[in-house]
Formats: structure tokens, C-alpha cells, sequence
């Protein structure tokens, strides 16, 4: 299995913006170069297991969350990243969202059976 660090980047970089930390403070939290920081974000660098836990530390965490694109098992991860998507929504816009999240779900069942019949 090959892990998509582009993906663990992106992820690193969005708990970074949600600690209101800039690359510089993480770097120095984490014991990391501002360059080896912006590396990781991008997914340019690969991230080692001590790194992503130093991460994780610095940004109060979990490493499951920087590794959630690659792991199939990641329902609680997705429905908080789901939930804090909806925390600052206004009433039209949870119902908007609700409409298209129902929506999707009767399709990808849907699409889920007619794969099954084949």
C-alpha cells in the first residue's frame, strides 16, 4: 500500500490553519527546519512515524487524522471533519447541505446495489 503524502500534507497543513499556527511556530514546535515544514505540507517530503507523532503533539491531534485518506477504517475522523464543516453554518445553509448530503448518500447506495447485481 502506497501512502499518499501529498494527502498527509494537506491535512497537516489545515490542523496547522485550525491551531492558528503559522509553518514557522509548528516547525519550532516540532523540532523541524521551515523548509522540512513547508516539505511536509506539500507532500514533497515523505513524513516519518516519530515526525507525524511530534506533529500531532504540537498540533493537539491525532496522527489518524494526518492518515485518514489512507486508512479504510476512518468513519470518526470524517464525521468530526463533517461536523466541524457544519458548525458555523446558518440555518438555510444545514438544510441546503442536509438536502445534498442526502442526495449523495441515495446514490452511492444506489450505484453500491447496481455494482452488486453485476
Amino acid at each position: 500500500m502506497e501512502l499518499d503524502y501529498k494527502a498527509i500534507g494537506k491535512r497537516v497543513k489545515i490542523a496547522r490553519i485550525r491551531a492558528d499556527l503559522s509553518q514557522e511556530a509548528l516547525a519550532e514546535k516540532a523540532g523541524l527546519s521551515v523548509t522540512h515544514m513547508s516539505n511536509i505540507e506539500t507532500g514533497n517530503t515523505k513524513l516519518s512515524l516519530p515526525m507525524a507523532v511530534s506533529l500531532a503533539n504540537a498540533l493537539d491531534v491525532t496522527v489518524d487524522e494526518f492518515l485518514c485518506d489512507s486508512v479504510i477504517r476512518s468513519k470518526e475522523v470524517f464525521s468530526r471533519e463533517a461536523q466541524l464543516l457544519l458548525e458555523d453554518c446558518d440555518d438555510y445553509e444545514i438544510r441546503i447541505l442536509t438536502d445534498l448530503l442526502k442526495a449523495a448518500k441515495e446514490t452511492l447506495r444506489r450505484d453500491k446495489r447496481l455494482k452488486e447485481q453485476k
